[in-house]
C-alpha cells in the first residue's frame, strides 16, 4: 500500500487534475494507493476571506462566493469538456453538476448564515473550510469513475477522530488507527480517495488539523496501515538546497533524513510542514516528494537512511519577518529563574519561539520569534520583570525587527570540521552582519540572525561557498583572427568577468594565429595588446600550433577555427585525439569527405571533446543545436526548406530597378556580408555546404557532388581571372540581372536563393517566392530555416534571425564555447 497527497496546486486546474488522474493509473496498476487530496488551489484562503467579509456585514463576500462557485465550475466543465458526444459521460457529468451544486449551495447558505448573525466561530470556520476538500475530492471521484479507474471516495471525517479543539484539531490516534485499518481491511477498490485536512470530534463534530492539514492527513494514514512509503505531490521537484526564488542555482535535493527535513522544513522549506512527519518518523516510512507537473523527475526521499559520504550540508534555508528580543542586565547573572519566567511568559501568551541563544556570561538572553508578536511580547515582558527594570538590575526588553533567520542544515555537519567556519567567513566576506548564532549539539543546524535585506545575498554566497562547483577555467586556442576572430576575441575581453561571475566560466585565450605569426602563453594572452603581441610572434605554422597546444597540456582546452581554410580542417582529428574540443567556424570538414564528416564525430564521443559548428549555418543561430535537439528526442526530418546566405538576402533585398547589381554587391563585400572574393557567396557553394551540413545533421549520407545546383550568374562572371574582373562582368552584364529583377517584380515575388532538401536530395537556386511565403518579407541579411519533421508534419518549426556579419557568428562561436565549458 502507498499513500499519495496532492496538493492545491495539484489539483488546482482541470490539467493538473488530468496529470493526477495520469499519475493514480499507473501507480495503480502495481499497488493499491491512498489518495489524499486539498482543496483546488486558492480555495481555502477564497473561503476564509468570504467568511471574514460576511462576519463584517460586508456584502463583497458574494463576488468571493461567486469566484469559488466560477473556479469549480469550470474545473467540472473542463474535465468534461468532450461528455456531450458520449451518454457515458454525460451522466457522469450531469451527477457531478448535481453534487457540486449542492456543495457550493451549503457553503453559500452557511455564508449568508455568517453574514446574518455577524459571528464566525472556530466551529463555523471549520465547518466552512472543510468544503474545500469535500469539493475537490468529489470531484476527482466522479472524474475517476468516468475514466473507468477502480476508485471510491472515503470521508476522512468518518475515519480520523480528534477533540473539540476547533481549527487545530489534536488527533486521538487509537480510535484513528483503529477506523483506517478497518475500513482498508475491507476496501477492495485500487484506488481509495479521501479528502485532506478535515476530521471529526467523538461526539461527530466538523473540525480540521490546522496549517499542513492534508500533508497530516496523509501521514495519519500511512503511519496506520504501516504503508510502504508516503508519496507527496506539489509543484516542486523535491526540496530544494535553498529557495529557487532566491538563488537560481539551487537545486532538488535526493535524499534526507526525517530529522534534515523538519530542520529544512521548520526554517521555511514550505515544501514539507513538520508536523507531518512525526506519524511516518515513528514507524519509519520513506516520504518521498514529487513534482505532479513533471512526474519523472526523481524529486526528494526523505527517510532514516543517512546517504553514505555525502556532503554534510544538504541545504540552506531561512524564515523571514523575524524580531529579536534581547534580555539583558547585570542583575541576570548567576540569579536562577530569569530563563523561566522568561519563558513561561511567552508561553501562556502563545507566543512561539524560533530561535534561542544565551551568553555564557548569563548577562543576556536572546530570543527569535515572530515579528508579528513583537510588540505584544515587549508589553507583557515589561511587566513581568517591571519590579526588576525599576531596580536597574535588568535593561527593558530590546526588540528588533526587520531581522531574518538563516540556516545551514546537514545531519553529518558535527562528523565535519570547519563547517561553521566556512559559514561564517563567506558571509562576512560578502559584508552580512550577523546579529544572533544559534547552533543545537547535534550541528544539524547552525542559525544565524541576519538583515533582511541581507537574506539574498546571504543564501546565494552560502550556496555557492556549498554547493555550487568552483570556476571551470577553458583555455581557448583560436586561429584566423580576421574581422570575425577580432570580433570574437572583443566579445571575451568585454564578456570575460561578467561569465566568470555568472557561469562560473574563466575564458582564457592561451594561444593565437593568423597566417603570419602565432603566439602561446599557459597564463592567457593579455589582451589588452593582443594585437601587438601576435605582430611580434613566431611564425605561424598549423603543426607548430597544435604542437604548442598539445605541450602545454592545460586543462579544458578549445581549439577554435575562424578560417575557411580547407588545411586548418584537416587538422581538427588531432586535437580530438588529444581530448581537445573543436569549436570551427570553417565548413570545409564538415561539408567535404563524408568519411571525414563521420571521423570527427566518432573521435569526439571517444575521446570526450566536443565537435561544434554551429556557425557553420545560420551564423549565431542556433539552427544546428535546435536540429539535434529534434534528432535526439527522436523526431525524424522530412523536408528543409531554407534561405542560408545572409550576403545573398542582403544582394537581393536592395537589388531592384534604381540600383545596379554591381553596386549591391560591392556594398555587401565592403560591409563584411560576403567573402574577401563574393563569388564564394554567389556562386551558391556556401549555401550547397550549408543544406548538406543540415542534411548530415539529420542522418543523412550524401556528399557535396550529389547536390543540384542552379546557379544564376553569367558564366563570364564564374570564369573571371581575379576578383577585380569579376566585378567588370558584373557591370557589363547588369541587363541580364536586371531582368532577372524584372520577372520576379512582374510576378509580385522576390528574389530568394533558396536551399532544399527532400527525400534525401538537395539542391540550392534563385528562386521566385510569392507573397504570403515566409521567405517573401525576409529582410537584410536574415536568414530563414523551416524543418518539416514528423512532429512538425504541417507547420514546420521555423528559425528566423540575422545569418551573417562579423558580431552574430563571433557570438555563435561564443556560444559554442560556452557550451563546452558547460558540458
Amino acid at each position: 500500500m502507498k499513500v499519495l497527497k496532492f496538493g492545491g496546486t495539484s489539483v488546482g486546474s482541470a490539467k493538473n487534475i488530468n496529470k493526477v488522474i495520469s499519475i493514480l493509473d499507473q501507480q495503480s496498476k502495481t499497488s493499491k494507493i491512498a489518495v489524499v487530496v486539498s482543496a483546488v488551489g486558492g480555495i481555502t484562503d477564497k473561503l476564509l476571506e468570504a467568511a471574514n467579509l460576511a462576519c463584517h456585514k460586508n456584502l463583497e463576500y458574494k463576488q468571493k462566493y461567486n469566484a469559488i462557485w466560477t473556479k469549480h465550475n469550470t474545473v467540472v466543465e473542463e474535465l468534461f469538456e468532450n461528455s456531450e458526444n458520449d451518454q457515458r459521460l454525460q451522466k457522469y457529468h450531469e451527477k457531478l453538476n448535481d453534487l457540486v451544486t449542492e456543495k457550493l449551495s451549503d457553503i453559500r447558505n452557511l455564508l449568508d448564515g455568517i453574514y446574518l448573525i455577524n459571528e464566525l466561530s472556530p466551529k463555523t470556520k471549520d465547518k466552512l473550510l472543510s468544503f474545500g476538500e469535500a469539493l475537490s475530492s468529489t470531484i476527482i471521484h466522479h472524474t475517476l469513475k468516468s475514466r473507468n479507474l477502480d476508485a471510491t471516495l472515503k470521508n476522512a471525517q468518518e475515519l480520523i477522530v480528534t477533540d473539540l479543539n476547533y481549527n487545530n484539531a489534536t488527533v486521538n490516534f487509537e480510535l484513528t488507527n483503529t477506523n483506517i485499518q478497518s475500513f482498508f481491511e475491507s476496501n477492495g477498490h485500487s484506488i481509495v480517495l479521501l479528502p485532506g485536512f478535515v476530521s471529526k470530534s467523538a461526539s461527530g463534530e466538523i473540525t480540521t488539523l490546522g496549517r499542513g492539514g492534508s500533508d497530516y492527513t496523509a501521514a495519519i494514514v500511512a503511519a496506520a496501515l504501516d504503508a510502504k512509503e508516503l508519496q507527496i505531490w506539489t509543484d516542486v521537484s523535491g526540496m530544494f538546497t535553498t529557495n529557487p526564488k532566491l538563488v537560481k542555482q539551487a537545486a532538488p535535493i535526493v535524499q534526507l533524513t526525517y530529522q534534515e527535513a523538519v530542520e529544512l522544513s521548520h526554517f521555511g522549506a514550505k515544501v514539507l510542514y513538520p508536523p507531518t512527519v512525526m506519524p511516518v518518523l515513528k514507524k519509519k516510512i520513506p516520504i518521498v516528494i514529487k513534482n505532479t507537473l513533471d512526474p519523472d523527475a526523481i524529486g526528494t526521499t526523505i527517510s532514516q537512511e543517512v546517504t553514505a559520504n555525502g556532503f554534510p550540508v544538504k541545504g540552506l534555508s531561512n524564515i523571514d519577518n523575524i524580531a529579536l528580543l534581547t534580555l539583558q542586565g547585570n542583575g541576570m547573572v548567576g540569579v536562577p529563574g530569569f530563563s523561566k519566567r522568561l519563558f513561561e511568559t511567552l508561553a501562556q501568551e502563545k507566543i512561539n519561539i524560533i530561535l534561542i541563544t544565551q551568553s555564557s556570561s548569563e548577562h543576556s538572553i536572546c530570543i527569535g520569534i515572530s515579528e508579528s508578536d513583537a510588540e505584544r511580547a515587549k508589553e507583557v515582558i515589561d511587566i513581568v520583570f517591571e519590579y526588576e527594570i525599576a531596580l536597574q538590575k535588568i535593561d527593558p526588553l530590546v526588540v528588533e525587527k526587520g531581522l531574518s533567520i538563516i540556516a545551514v542544515v546537514g545531519d553529518k555537519m558535527k562528523s565535519h570540521q570547519g563547517i561553521s567556519g566556512k559559514m561564517f567567513s563567506t558571509l562576512g566576506k560578502n559584508n552580512v552582519n550577523i546579529r544572533a548564532i544559534a547552533q543545537g549539539a547535534s550541528e544539524r543546524n547552525i542559525s544565524a540572525v541576519i538583515h533582511k535585506d541581507d537574506v539574498k545575498k546571504a543564501l546565494n554566497s552560502l550556496h555557492e561557498q556549498f554547493f555550487e562547483i568552483k570556476t571551470k577555467q577553458i583555455n581557448l586556442f583560436i586561429t584566423g583572427v580576421g574581422n570575425v576572430g577580432e570580433r570574437l576575441i572583443e566579445q571575451i575581453k568585454q564578456q570575460k568577468a561578467y561569465v566568470k561571475e555568472r557561469y562560473k566560466i574563466n575564458m582564457r585565450i592561451a594561444g593565437l594565429s593568423n597566417s603570419r605569426h602565432m603566439i602561446v602563453n599557459d597564463e592567457g594572452i593579455n589582451l589588452k595588446d593582443w594585437k601587438a603581441q601576435l605582430e611580434a610572434g613566431e611564425k605561424a605554422s598549423l603543426d607548430g600550433f597544435f604542437a604548442h597546444a598539445k605541450n602545454l597540456n592545460l586543462r579544458n582546452s578549445v581549439f577554435v577555427d575562424i578560417t575557411a581554410n580547407e588545411a586548418v580542417s584537416n587538422i581538427y582529428s588531432n586535437y580530438l585525439k588529444q581530448s581537445m574540443s573543436v569549436v570551427a567556424c570553417n565548413k570545409i570538414a564538415c561539408s567535404g569527405n563524408i568519411e571525414y564528416y563521420n571521423e570527427l564525430k566518432a573521435l569526439s564521443r571517444q575521446y570526450n571533446a566536443s565537435f561544434l559548428f554551429e556557425t557553420n549555418v545560420g551564423a549565431g543561430l542556433p539552427v544546428i543545436d535546435t536540429l539535434s535537439h529534434l534528432i535526439t528526442s527522436g523526431d525524424n526530418v522530412n523536408t528543409i526548406q531554407a534561405v542560408l546566405s545572409g550576403s545573398l538576402n542582403f544582394i537581393f533585398n536592395n537589388f531592384n530597378a534604381e540600383t545596379t547589381f554591381h553596386d549591391v554587391v560591392k556594398q555587401a563585400q565592403e560591409e563584411g556580408y560576403t567573402e574577401p572574393d563574393p563569388r564564394i557567396d554567389l556562386s551558391g557553394i556556401d549555401v550547397a555546404r550549408k543544406v548538406l551540413i543540415l542534411a548530415r545533421e539529420s542522418g543523412h549520407a550524401i556528399e557535396l557532388l550529389d547536390l543540384e545546383s542552379d546557379n544564376f550568374l553569367t558564366e563570364d562572371a564564374m570564369n573571371a581571372n581575379s576578383v577585380d574582373d569579376f566585378f567588370e562582368t558584373l557591370k557589363k552584364d547588369e541587363a541580364y540581372y536586371q531582368s532577372l529583377y524584372k520577372s520576379a517584380e512582374e510576378n509580385n515575388c522576390q528574389l530568394k536563393f533558396v536551399a532544399e532538401f527532400d527525400n534525401g536530395k538537395a539542391k540550392v537556386g534563385l528562386q521566385e517566392i510569392p507573397e504570403g511565403h515566409p521567405f517573401y518579407n525576409l529582410k537584410g541579411k536574415d536568414n530563414i530555416v523551416m524543418f518539416y519533421t514528423q512532429r512538425y508534419s504541417e507547420q514546420p518549426m521555423i528559425i528566423k534571425g540575422a545569418g551573417a556579419g562579423a558580431d552574430v557568428t563571433a557570438s555563435g562561436l561564443f556560444a559554442d564555447i560556452i557550451r563546452i565549458a558547460n558540458n
